[in-house]
């Protein structure tokens, strides 16, 4: 199967060494052999080779901080659209960084690959946020693959539990707690810190940046609530469609007071369809203890979704980190392998 991998950050790097380390392991037991014919990143655009890169070269260029142009054999494109729109490949894994003004590059990335009729694989979070929907009615009308498991709670299987496990239940609402930076810090907060030093210890954990605010201003969990209403309730919302208030207004005795009522403190994202309207919230909100979502702790995530007929089904899981998303995007690659091997 050849694969393009467009942006080599993280998560790109963590997948191309599972590409390389796991090969035979693809092949005896999902029955494909993965070939990286073509690979881009912001700073030096577009390579490819029909006959597959070489990836422990492409590792070392990548950590030595040398222009993947520099492997040897290869065409170059100085932008990472020209180099798509000259080659050819069975699969697209999207993973670069999309700010939430627009989604770019990586809609235009995906818009090319789903027109061609190529599949496409992706943990951009943005994209998918903004255009989810019609992202994903672009692939059903090609009849290709759009998986998009690491927007949502990293490699914790979500979207492929609520759309392929539960499929023809009807959702009706979800409820979950999606960040694991907000949700370590509200934790803290519990256990005694301030707001201030539960901040500093999430950013000494390497768990918040030094500009926290997409985390605990909900930002990320609005974009993961969006994501949700698109690919789970079928409706695209925006921003604005979003009531958002992230934790920065939480106190230390707005978090005892909660402790003393036997509550916890959660950011919660929530999407309900009632009475045919669809609200979509990102807030914090006073759990009683006995709530499914009052009991993750730390960088745990979890989702509570009801579907009719069938009631509440919880999934938890690990919600942090370029590993979990390396997972999400492999487990997703393989699941487009397998069905390129049987249609």
């Amino acid at each position: 199967m050849r694969i393009w991998v467009v942006g080599l950050g993280t998560v790109g790097r963590w997948l191309i060494r599972a590409l390389d380390t796991q090969t035979a392991t693809l092949a005896s037991r999902y029955g494909f052999t993965p070939r990286v014919v073509g690979v881009a990143n912001a700073r030096d655009g577009f390579i490819h080779a029909p006959g597959g890169l070489d990836l422990p070269t492409l590792l070392r260029l990548s950590s030595d901080e040398r222009s993947i142009a520099e492997h040897p054999g290869v065409r170059h494109w100085p932008g990472t659209l020209e180099g798509l729109q000259a080659t050819e490949a069975d699969v697209l894994v999207e993973v670069t960084a999309s700010p939430r003004e627009a989604g770019e590059p990586g809609v235009t990335h995906m818009r090319e690959a789903l027109g061609r009729q190529i599949s496409v694989v992706t943990s951009n979070k943005w994209p998918v946020a903004l255009h989810g929907l019609a992202l994903a009615e672009l692939a059903r009308t090609g009849g290709v693959p759009f998986r998009a498991e690491s927007t949502v709670m990293s490699g914790t299987p979500v979207l492929s539990t609520l759309n392929d496990g539960l499929a023809g239940t009807t959702p009706v609402r979800i409820r979950g707690v999606l960040n694991a930076t907000a949700n370590f810090i509200l934790t803290t907060m519990a256990a005694g810190k301030s707001y201030d030093e539960a901040l500093v210890e999430a950013q000494d954990a390497g768990l918040a940046e030094r500009d926290p605010s997409a985390d605990v201003d909900g930002y990320d969990s609005m974009a993961k609530t969006m994501i949700l209403a698109g690919l789970v309730f079928g409706e695209q919302v925006r921003p604005e469609d979003v009531s958002r208030r992230g934790i920065t207004g939480i106190d230390t005795d707005e978090v005892k007071d909660a402790l003393a009522a036997n509550t916890r403190i959660r950011l919660v994202s929530s999407v309900e369809l009632f009475e045919g309207k669809l609200t979509a919230r990102v807030e914090p909100v006073r759990l009683p203890i006995d709530d499914p979502l009052a009991r993750i702790e730390g960088v745990s995530n979890a989702v509570v979704c009801e579907a009719e007929p069938i009631g509440e089904v919880t999934i938890v899981g690990p919600g942090a980190g370029p590993e979990l998303a390396g997972q999400g995007v492999f487990s997703d690659l393989i699941a487009v392998a397998r069905r390129h091997a049987n249609p």
